[in-house]
């Protein structure tokens, strides 16, 4: 069956003077002279991407699009008209944000997280900015702790929205968040919580021993470039201890003080201390 707005792998059919007709279930779908490999012969088979021309038909090109059918990816925005606003998606005919899919008032030259969607009456490949409305609401394939990957979405007054897995929505709560982000980034993060009302808590740090251990690495790395004493303990403000290892107080003081078990550091009155002939070995342990 003929994907639209997918890779389809096509078998070339025909050779015309303006093209070649590969075959597919539904109908000949034309690939455009421009987009011909020069080695393309009667039967080889083609990978291309499939999507609507002007005229609403079928039409395939070997150039790569910015996302496919189901992505979530940044778009610039480059026509507004008063029925939705053209996004380049890297293809001749821009993808159309219908005026109903849109969040917030769109601007040309400005890029917006956008998901490319499918309508199942017209058979049109459009694309949306309300995020959260078009992610996946069954979370039961999630599990707490659970590795993930996230896509920067937005920020509110008490948390960071990220899309999940390019399929689910979620937010990292910004007094829990010391790693510093923007719009746009892509991370690494965890599966916090998931709340009866389907919404899903996110954590950039690691669940359990191995985020007190990740933590641990970071301190004695900072401490080796600051040569291996940094005026900062247990008494500190937790804006002092975030400025520097950009942490929480709490992970802090568990981690400084697995690493003092270890004989890796020393605590002093005044801050904290590497022990440079210790660190290296008790690490490995």
């Amino acid at each position: 069956m003929l994907k639209i707005g997918q890779y389809n792998d096509l078998i070339v059919e025909k050779r015309v003077e303006f093209g070649l007709y590969l075959e597919s279930e539904e109908d000949r779908i034309l690939l455009p002279q421009k987009y011909i490999p020069e080695d393309a012969n009667i039967g080889d088979t083609l990978r291309v991407f499939v999507y609507n021309d002007s005229e609403d038909r079928p039409v395939a090109t070997n150039l790569t699009p910015k996302g496919v059918l189901g992505d979530f990816v940044f778009l610039k925005a480059k026509d507004v008209a008063s029925f939705g606003t053209f996004m380049d998606w890297g293809l001749e005919k821009d993808l159309l944000v219908p005026k109903s899919e849109q969040q917030d008032r769109m601007i040309p030259g400005k890029k917006y997280l956008t998901k490319i969607c499918f309508d199942d009456l017209t058979g049109r490949v459009f694309g949306t900015t309300k995020i959260s409305v078009h992610c996946d609401k069954n979370i039961k394939d999630l599990k707490v702790g659970q590795k993930v990957d996230l896509l920067i979405h937005s920020f509110t007054k008490i948390g960071i929205m990220a899309v999940i897995n390019n399929r689910y929505f979620g937010m990292l709560y910004i007094n829990e968040t010391y790693q510093g982000l923007s719009i746009g980034d892509t991370c690494t993060g965890y599966i916090m919580r998931l709340r009866d009302d389907q919404k899903i808590d996110l954590t950039l740090k690691e669940p359990g021993y191995n985020s007190v251990k990740g933590s641990g690495d970071t301190i004695v790395n900072i401490l080796k470039n600051a040569g291996g004493f940094i005026p900062c303990h247990d008494k500190s403000t937790p804006e002092e201890i975030r400025e520097v290892f950009s942490m929480s107080k709490k992970e802090f003081k568990r981690a400084i003080g697995g690493l003092f078990k270890k004989g890796i550091l020393d605590l002093k009155e005044n801050g904290i201390r590497l022990n440079t002939t210790k660190w290296d070995k008790k690490l490995d342990k």
